[in-house]
């Protein structure tokens, strides 16, 4: 579970009550995710109805739910549009932190639950119309764009130098230690590929489109009814599609890595052009920028609690046959064929 965020639940219920116009009767702490800096509730009213509400440290959430709006308007179904407040916003400033409320979608996310083939044909229509999407300018000119920052390559470098001095720590970051020494070189072909992929595609124009940008298993939400939803829009960006299509089979929490369900998709998708160059050095950063993640969390403080072993089974995890670095590599290699 990730810990929850400082703001008192008695305050959140305060809000809902009076920014909302929601008579909220419990509020229950939802262990979702790996985001360190966002806590989920369900909050449950009286006559039993449910919202799903996300606290997010920062103030920088507001271009994420107005692209939420405009996709629903732009006839997307499978997304779940935020609750205003009665004020008409669809979010809320609480301190230093933003306060997000959806309606509460009974269900479960695909880390979980094995989709069938008509709901990657489903998945694959949703994520070619999010593509298709275009951004008045107005929201456009809000939306990050593709650097191709070789920010978290060097992140996990300077790790390295911290684990030739680090001698000493808890469980969790001795443990943290001897994994990245065991797999350094594992570790240091994914840095420098990622590297090495970078420079070849910064020399190319490919077409940037509006991406998710985490379009994993646990964002995709399979209610009772069988319908998915593409959920957890916190860092949508302007980039090749390849950002969101290298999820597709890149096996992220070891799932998502059978050829057969990648044909499905595609089947909803459509015909398309893919650079699989691109594909190849976005499996490796994404690697690279969870390897930089854990190992800032788990060296460079001691702070997390119980969540610290969870921060590093889902590093080990990444090493697993058919896993997230398996695949990368594979995809990688195939450049060559």
């Amino acid at each position: 579970m990730i810990e929850k965020q400082l703001l008192s639940d008695q305050r959140i219920i305060d809000c809902l009550n009076t920014d909302y116009g929601i008579e909220i009767a419990a509020l229950s702490y939802l262990p979702l995710g790996a985001d360190m800096n966002a806590s989920m509730y369900r909050a449950q009213t009286l006559d039993g109805t449910s919202y799903f509400v996300k606290l997010k440290r920062g103030h920088q959430h507001d271009v994420c739910v107005t692209l939420l709006a405009l996709l629903q308007m732009a006839g997307i179904q499978h997304i779940i549009p935020p609750v205003k407040t009665i004020h008409g916003k669809p979010i809320l400033h609480i301190k230093d932190y933003t306060l997000i409320v959806y309606p509460f979608v009974e269900g479960r996310d695909a880390f979980s639950y094995t989709l069938t083939n008509d709901q990657w044909i489903a998945l694959g229509k949703v994520l070619r119309q999010v593509h298709e999407f275009e951004p008045p300018p107005s929201v456009y000119g809000q939306i990050r764009r593709e650097t191709y920052s070789p920010k978290w390559q060097e992140t996990v470098r300077s790790l390295y130098s911290h684990l030739r001095t680090k001698q000493s720590g808890d469980e969790m970051t001795l443990k943290l230690i001897a994994f990245m020494n065991e797999h350094d070189a594992e570790i240091h072909r994914l840095v420098d590929r990622a590297e090495g992929l970078r420079e070849v595609i910064r020399h190319q124009s490919p077409k940037f489109v509006l991406c998710h940008s985490d379009i994993h298993g646990g964002n995709v939400l399979v209610d009772r009814n069988g319908v998915i939803y593409i959920v957890d829009w916190d860092e949508p960006i302007m980039a090749p599609k390849e950002r969101d299509l290298m999820f597709i089979g890149g096996g992220v929490a070891n799932v998502w890595n059978n050829p057969h369900e990648e044909n499905f998709f595609y089947k909803g998708y459509g015909k398309t052009e893919i650079n699989r160059t691109i594909l190849a050095y976005y499996r490796h950063e994404r690697i690279v920028e969870d390897i930089a993640h854990y190992g800032q969390c788990l060296l460079l403080t001691t702070s997390g609690g119980a969540d610290r072993k969870i921060i590093y089974k889902h590093l080990k995890d990444m090493f697993e046959p058919l896993g997230v670095v398996d695949i990368a590599f594979k995809t990688d290699e195939s450049l060559n064929t």
